[in-house]
């Protein structure tokens, strides 16, 4: 048999990948190896590794791939197992056991494992390797991994289908619902399925969007007439609930099933429980499934009656779980690019000519759109969750009240501290998730005013004067109020840093003639330090600040909340001259004209005038 080799790790995790490592997690063990056969006499490639190194990894696969212990993969150990002691030692292990992986009678593959003393595996041990073994089977068979329609004589896993690859132009477009009627048809035939094994008197299933860090309702069955006086409902197809104020969220932190008795004592802190306490709900089950090896998701069931489920009751829903996951699994279907005539359009939408070439920064702006997106999506998946699960087990912990004080406050510490690194995270994802507008007719002198009250205090303990012109006519903005005060606050506490104490901070609105149509500007000066001319340019660029402690979002959130009102934003900063931020946003010019009387605005009143 030919020498075996590993897998390259330059590629992306395949499906093959994030199948085996689901199961080799749950092994409670410091290393462990994955490896299949891919083809007839090939090379066992090694697909999952953890605790073994890259040497240790070629050393045990050329082992594995000898003919003596391939044909004799089928024999049983003397134990009446299938485990088999792997005869030699490596730098990182000095006992190692393995154990064929088989799919219909044949060998596919080898699990191994490895623990540092020389001692021999107790049967308990091997009977572990035998069960994980069989787990990894029928994860691969779920997954539907097997190919055994090829001219081999060998049972073998199918290379991953490959995914469609998103466009850059697709990659921030505003979220689109999970929830269509024929996925909560299909949502609603599981549920009664599982109604025949598990009864309930309400079920619904939840999606985890890992980017935006919440769960969304896609369908419900059962009792569902939990209407409000008001005519809306708490829960329905299409609503949103955070991880922290849902046991669906719960679930998905923890990673494993909930069951309540007395949803009394939790309707105040979950939201999905609050409206079962209504309608007199007395019991709750919430279980996680997992979609290629991550959280896709929760099915919750709700009883009457007390005491109505238990832990056990998981197992008996697992097909139902599974077929869950199954539809889940499949991508939506992605919008085809609309094609004119004459020709396509190009990333912004404007019709192009027929094989025109879209303009550089278009490209740059594309490229940089789906790096964020990438690292986007690896730290809500792979940081992101693990952080939440930490975080979810301390707080068991230090509610448990079973830690002495030291422990308890060294706990504590580490807790406020991995909060922190959730901010930071969440403040990361926040800017690289696209924008969700809640677009109105709005006045900016009012957003003005509004942001100028939130820091109201800082103007006045710095001794800040404010001076404020607004025009007597000023057209209405179509936008999000509170996206628009998110921006002028973060100009405005900029500003403050800015300057020393009894300085100047001038607002001066106007409204312009822009082609056809009028645009509000905005001017906002401080006679602060100037921003070095080497880095003015560089202000909105993501993660770059001067600031010992800072994300370097700030003003890049700014930029994108203008930009994506159809507006924009410059800087301009010179010695003497302090700084000055334009902002011009399009106005309606058919709307309700904002009318202010005195032409000049007056400062904050301060506290005790």
């Amino acid at each position: 048999m030919p020498s075996a080799v590993t897998q390259s790790k330059a590629q992306p995790e395949t499906h093959l990948q994030r199948t085996l490592t689901s199961v080799l997690n749950e092994l409670p063990v410091d290393s462990a190896l994955a490896a299949i056969f891919h083809q007839e006499q090939g090379p066992l490639v090694g697909h999952v590794a953890r605790g073994f190194t890259t040497r240790d990894v070629h050393a045990i696969l050329r082992t594995l791939s000898a003919p003596a212990v391939t044909d004799g993969a089928s024999a049983h150990d003397q134990d009446g197992g299938r485990t088999m002691r792997v005869r030699m030692v490596t730098p990182g292990a000095k006992s190692l056991l393995s154990v064929p992986l088989k799919y219909r009678n044949r060998t596919y593959g080898f699990l191994v494992i490895g623990r540092k003393e020389g001692a021999s595996f107790a049967k308990k041990e091997k009977g572990l390797m035998d069960q994980a073994g069989d787990d990894i089977t029928k994860a691969l068979d779920r997954e539907g991994l097997f190919n055994i329609n090829v001219v081999l004589s060998r049972a073998l896993v199918s290379n991953e289908p490959t995914a469609p690859v998103q466009s850059a132009a697709d990659m921030f477009v505003a979220p689109v619902s999970q929830v269509t009627p024929e996925l909560q048809e299909k949502i609603l035939s599981v549920l009664t399925d599982a109604h025949q094994t598990v009864p309930f008197d309400r079920a619904w299933v939840c999606h985890y969007d890992p980017i935006a860090g919440n769960v969304e309702v896609l369908g419900l069955a059962g009792d569902v007439r939990g209407d409000q006086k008001d005519g809306k409902r708490d829960l329905k197809p299409g609503h949103r609930l955070t991880l922290d104020s849902s046991a669906a969220g719960w679930a998905i932190r923890h990673r494993k099933p909930r069951v309540d008795h007395d949803l009394a004592s939790t309707q105040g802190r979950f939201l999905d429980h609050k409206q079962l306490f209504k309608d007199r709900f007395q019991s709750s089950l919430v279980l996680p499934f997992f979609v290629r090896g991550q959280v896709g998701g929760t099915l919750t069931l709700a009883s009457r009656e007390a005491g109505r489920y238990q832990p056990t009751d998981a197992r008996t829903l697992e097909p139902d779980i599974l077929k869950l996951a199954e539809l889940l699994q499949a991508p939506a279907p992605q919008p085809s690019p609309t094609k004119s005539d004459t020709g396509t359009e190009d990333a912004e939408g404007v019709p192009s000519p027929q094989g025109a070439v879209p303009l550089e920064p278009v490209i740059r702006k594309q490229e940089r759109q789906a790096a964020i997106g990438e690292f986007s999506a690896f730290l809500a998946t792979e940081i992101r969750e693990p952080l939440g699960s930490i975080r979810a087990q301390l707080e068991e912990v230090t509610g448990e009240g079973i830690l002495d004080f030291d422990p308890q406050t060294r706990v504590e510490n580490a807790m406020r501290d991995l909060i922190r690194v959730e901010a930071i995270l969440n403040e990361i994802l926040d800017f690289a998730k696209p924008l969700d507008l809640n677009r109105r007719l709005v006045r900016i002198p009012e957003v003005i005013e509004s942001a100028l009250t939130v820091v109201a205090t800082d103007l006045e303990v710095t001794r800040i004067h404010v001076t404020k012109e607004y025009a007597p006519v000023l057209a209405p903005v179509r936008g999000d109020e509170a996206k628009l005060q998110q921006v002028f606050l973060s100009i405005f506490k900029n500003a403050c840093e800015a300057m020393t104490p009894g300085g100047h901070l001038t607002i001066h609105v106007s409204q312009h003639r822009a082609g056809r149509g009028i645009e509000d500007q905005i001017l906002i000066k401080n006679d602060g330090a100037p921003i070095p001319s080497e880095i003015v340019d560089k202000v909105f660029e993501p993660f770059f600040t001067t600031k010992r402690a800072g994300t370097g979002l700030g003003l890049a959130t700014v930029k994108k909340i203008v930009e994506e009102h159809g507006g924009s934003i410059a800087i301009g900063s010179a010695p003497g001259e302090g700084t000055t931020v334009t902002i011009r946003l399009p106005g309606v010019s058919r709307g309700p004209a904002f009318r202010h009387r005195g032409g000049r605005g007056r400062r904050p009143p301060r506290r005790g005038s």
